[in-house]
């Protein structure tokens, strides 16, 4: 075996396993949430490309820093499917069915929804809180970012990608995920990059508070484990 296959293997040996095994026993049965959320976001894709339907689609799902909070928390769920404009909607579809679908395999659908929607209720909150530092402030944002529709399920899948990531020791691919992210705000300062970062520290956040929940009773605070924890699918 060479080099760069073993390493391969060692990053992603663990969660091609998971993936595998699920598709195996279930085929797409594994991922009806995966493909709830394909086809609901080329449906408000074609929708909101409608006459008729632009507005509608903001009216529902397109959250602002400068909406009152409890309209933009309405929102936050159906904004997770809602795809920017100015982007091409083959991409969100095809990140949405690679990453959801994983996460729906190796941590069940509830737990995916769960991530997903912190990772982009985090970046919701951060571009309030950000508009509210001003743009001279560590961290802040100028005011006219208040205007500007929130990431979409891009916030999302960076959330989860990072959380999968950590879960099946790929700590490479997480690093890679948070430069990118980090590039991404060093080139284009825009208010969707600030927010992928804000999704990375709350999945962050979840994988420490899972590590704490997995930890086996009367571990020791300075032994180690490489187990994975326990899969719930």
């Amino acid at each position: 075996m060479s080099t760069l296959a073993r390493l391969a293997r060692a990053e992603w040996g663990p969660l091609y396993a998971a993936v595998r095994a699920g598709l195996v026993e279930r085929g797409w049965r594994a991922i009806p949430m995966t493909v709830a959320a394909v086809c609901l976001t080329a449906l408000t894709q074609y929708v909101q490309n409608q006459p008729w339907g632009y507005q509608f689609v903001q009216n529902i799902g397109a959250v602002r820093a400068e909406d009152p909070l409890w309209l933009a928390l309405l929102r936050t769920p159906l904004s997770l499917f809602v795809p920017a404009l100015d982007l091409p909607v083959w991409g969100a579809l095809a990140q949405i069915l690679l990453v959801f679908g994983i996460a729906e395999i190796c941590l069940g659908k509830w737990r995916t929804l769960v991530i997903a929607y912190v990772a982009t209720l985090a970046g919701t909150l951060y571009a309030r809180v950000g508009i509210a530092l001003g743009p001279h402030r560590f961290l802040g944002l100028p005011a006219s970012d208040s205007l500007v529709v929130d990431t979409g399920p891009s916030a999302a899948v960076v959330g989860l990608a990072v959380f999968l990531s950590w879960r099946y020791r790929a700590y490479v691919t997480a690093g890679v995920v948070v430069a990118a992210m980090v590039v991404e705000v060093l080139l284009k300062e825009n208010l969707a990059g600030r927010e992928h970062l804000a999704a990375i520290a709350a999945a962050l956040v979840l994988c420490g508070f899972s590590e704490l929940r997995h930890r086996p009773p009367g571990r020791d605070r300075t032994g180690s484990g490489s187990g994975l924890p326990p899969i719930q699918s």
